[in-house]
């Protein structure tokens, strides 16, 4: 744990302690400037930029003279004044310039000693470039203990200055990330930890930027499969397609829903390395793969897509055929549940086949952005339990219609619990934590949402519905639902049901700025 350095109730000690360090500080000009102020005249001056260089600070100063000229000049300091700092200053030599002490105090030096929870929440992931690092005093009997200024590159209080208090010493120019724990405490998050996060938070907002929702592809493949006049290939995996997808009716059987989600295309990938291709005939995320290189093939104007080529071919495809995307809906923060619905707008002079291929192409990025979710939320959490996550989209017929399925399964397990299910060939999936959340909107009930959890046998949960009436609906019939669920040998815990939708928890966004810095 790092800690802030503090204020608060001690501003007035922090404010002396201020000045005592910068008494007739003097800051070396690092070329002389002989009558840049008169003696005994003063000029305010702002620090520009700062920059350790050993034990002393190099800092280019914008200083504004009375009568309105502004000259910057480079010196160089003893102690480190942040950038944004304003000081006023007088000239005792041509080659220095000395900090007036009755003119230095707290508000002017641009340095947070105390984050705003109401700009920046707990839990957000905060990145910073190490600007100084120095030594502090320390007692007998005392560890060491080293003070950096850090500058914020992400978040509201992106470049502002932070004072932090750290148990070992922070390398100059380095960059770090760390999540918030309070107005002044910081958890440090190891960069090598973070790389593979941060690449797949970018990747998911690329995959975001690209997707729609699966219905749209799903009504056209349902024409496709109606129309005489069409491809034979195509009309044959069209069918097939829409006859691998589970009625709503057949979803109250255990084993049916969980083959539907085993080929919702979140496990392809896991199939393919397992040696299981049996198994992937079915799979939603092939199939859409065989149909984009089917109607390639056949769509005007395209050449011929091999399929060995065909999953490199699909980004930049999706790049230029997508770009209609941002215009039809706002871009949804990265490991957002649910995915909200997303429209495909159809391109002037665009042939059928065309749409379809930026339908299909569409529907596999919208389940990539699933599958990078399941990874964004997966890890070790900061109580030392391992949490996994699968989330995936499952289209569901209901009637005439398709109705998508979102479901986010979560198992979070102690390390005790990892540890036996290594080593067990048949280890209790009940002795881990569960968490289910559903999505789905179904007619005429409209968006539903449900949020359970199930630990050590028992189940509590909570359902959402975004129309009261039929929230009042769902909870008159929570009796039943319990009942049932203790016939199925279920400790039953606390059941609701509240009209709206359920809180969203901070989510952390990747800054573009992170990436500049680092590039």
């Amino acid at each position: 744990m790092t800690e802030i350095n503090s204020l608060g109730a001690q501003t007035a000690v922090n404010a002396q302690a201020l000045k005592a360090q910068l008494t007739g500080a003097l800051l070396d000009l690092t070329e002389t400037q002989p009558g840049l102020l008169k003696p005994g005249e003063a000029a305010q001056a702002e620090v520009l930029s700062m920059r350790q260089s050993g034990a002393t600070f190099q800092l280019v100063l914008q200083v504004i003279q009375a009568n309105g000229s502004q000259t910057q000049v480079q010196a160089t300091a003893s102690q480190p004044i942040p950038p944004g700092s304003q000081v006023t200053v007088s000239q005792p030599e041509s080659n220095r310039l000395a900090i007036l002490v009755q003119q230095a105090n707290a508000s002017n030096i641009a340095t947070l000693t105390r984050l705003d929870t109401s700009q920046v929440a707990v839990g957000t992931l905060l990145q910073g470039k190490v600007l100084t690092n120095q030594p502090l005093p320390v007692q007998a009997g005392e560890t060491a203990s080293f003070r950096s200024l850090v500058s914020l590159l992400n978040s509201a209080q992106a470049g502002a200055t932070l004072t932090i208090d750290s148990p070992r010493p922070l390398p100059v120019g380095s960059l770090l990330s760390a999540v918030v724990q309070g107005d002044q405490s910081l958890r440090f998050v190891p960069l090598s930890g973070r790389q593979e996060q941060l690449n797949i938070a970018q990747q998911l907002l690329t995959q975001q930027g690209r997707q729609a929702s699966l219905p749209g592809l799903l009504n056209a493949l349902q024409q496709i499969a109606n129309a005489q006049g069409s491809d034979s290939e195509l009309r044959s995996t069209a069918n097939t397609l829409l006859a691998s997808l589970a009625d709503a009716r057949q979803l109250s059987d255990g084993k049916t829903l969980a083959q539907a989600i085993s080929n919702s295309g979140a496990f392809l990938e896991g199939k393919l390395l397992g040696g299981l291709s049996a198994s992937v005939a079915t799979d939603l995320k092939a199939q859409l793969v065989r149909l984009v290189a089917q109607a390639s093939v056949n769509a005007p104007a395209n050449p011929v897509i091999a399929t060995a080529t065909l999953a490199q071919a699909l980004p930049a495809m999706a790049r230029s055929a997508l770009g209609l995307l941002d215009r039809v809906s706002p871009r949804t923060p990265p490991g957002a549940f649910p995915l909200p619905s997303r429209l495909l707008q159809a391109m002037e002079n665009e042939g059928d086949l065309q749409q379809l291929l930026r339908l299909a192409a569409a529907a596999i990025s919208r389940l990539q952005s699933h599958a990078l979710s399941s990874l964004q939320q997966s890890g070790t959490l900061e109580n030392g339990n391992l949490q996994t996550t699968w989330q995936t989209e499952v289209p569901v017929r209901h009637g005439q219609e398709f109705i998508p399925l979102q479901v986010k399964l979560q198992r979070e397990e102690t390390p005790e619990q990892q540890a036996e299910r290594q080593q067990r060939e048949q280890p209790d999936p009940l002795q881990a934590l569960w968490r289910v959340d559903l999505a789905f909107d179904l007619a005429p009930l409209g968006p539903l949402q449900v949020q359970a959890q199930l630990a050590q046998g028992r189940l509590c949960g909570q359902l959402w519905a975004e129309r009261e009436q039929t929230a009042r609906l769902i909870e008159s019939q929570l009796g039943d639902l319990r009942a049932r669920l203790l016939a199925r040998g279920l400790e039953v815990g606390d059941l609701e049901c509240r009209p709206g939708i359920p809180p969203q928890g901070p989510h952390t966004r990747i800054e573009q700025r992170w990436v500049d810095e680092t590039a």
